[in-house]
């Protein structure tokens, strides 16, 4: 099946897990895939495999390192050099477990999977409008509902929580507000936005996790194949192509934790905007 043919689609952290696999099946179906990351030698390795299982040798590389705003904004210039179109950008990297703050200050998991997301997304977005239609995808989590909100103080602290799952579950809230509120501004573009829970998958994400725990939760965890496809369905379905800025879960629109609202959405958009200003 080569119904992709034509299409670019951007992958960050596709050299492992989900990413890899929505790579994967995105390259069978004749897409050019450029998986965007911070090993180069893990994702030539992932490309080797995909090229390998699908045939298709139309895939490449960015470096990009989501917690390191200058990385991020290098990644994006690369990419736009290329002068290549961009259909589809999918926002999958992101991580779990690990505490600290990122260069530029802000609490890992937040700093990581917002604010390098929010900032990569906003310098390809008329790129993507351009090239379009077009769509972008956020891989969100499930764990969203967890949050009660941002702590606007806290997310510019390091991770206080043991295992951190805490300020994963406030990063993954941002990336479904931040879907929500890119989608009310692209209204009438071409370009439609989605947030996605792929489901508790056994993939590199957990890596900073205790590997006690780890081996636990995988017990209980979805395959990577499982995993990649309510990504997929919103990166390339017919069904969703009128639809934006809404939370998807096993292939179905499902509604979000109540605290996502288009007031937070609107105002963790203005403070994401002052940050990669200041950063």
């Amino acid at each position: 099946m080569s119904d992709l043919k034509g299409r670019t689609f951007l992958v960050t952290g596709a050299n492992t897990g989900i990413g890899k696999e929505t790579a994967r099946v995105l390259a069978g179906r004749g897409a050019r895939v450029v998986i965007a990351g911070r090993s180069e030698e893990k994702t030539r390795a992932a490309m080797k495999e995909i090229s390998d299982s699908t045939g298709n040798t139309d895939l490449d590389f960015v470096p990009l390192d989501l917690g390191d705003l200058a990385s991020v904004r290098t990644a994006a210039e690369t990419f736009l050099a290329s002068g290549e179109p961009l259909h589809v950008l999918v926002n999958n990297a992101g991580l779990a477990g690990a505490r600290g703050l990122t260069k530029s200050g802000f609490e890992l998991a937040f700093g990581t999977n917002h604010v390098g997301t929010f900032l990569f997304t906003e310098l390809l977005r008329d790129h993507v409008v351009a090239s379009g239609p077009g769509r972008i995808v956020n891989v969100a989590s499930t764990a969203h509902f967890r949050a009660p909100g941002i702590d606007w103080e806290a997310i510019r602290q390091p991770s206080v929580t043991r295992t951190a799952f805490d300020e994963y579950s406030v990063s993954k809230l941002a990336n479904v507000l931040h879907a929500k509120e890119l989608g009310r501004q692209l209204e009438g573009t071409g370009v439609t936005t989605y947030s996605v829970h792929p489901g508790a998958v056994a993939s590199d994400v957990w890596r900073e996790v205790p590997i006690g725990l780890r081996q636990v939760m995988k017990l209980f965890m979805k395959s990577v194949e499982q995993g990649a496809r309510t990504t997929l369905y919103c990166a390339t379905s017919p069904d969703v192509a009128g639809q934006t800025g809404r939370y998807y879960d096993n292939q179905r629109e499902k509604t979000p934790s109540k605290v996502v609202t288009d007031e937070l959405a609107a105002e963790l958009w203005a403070r994401s905007e002052a940050w990669i200003k200041e950063s």
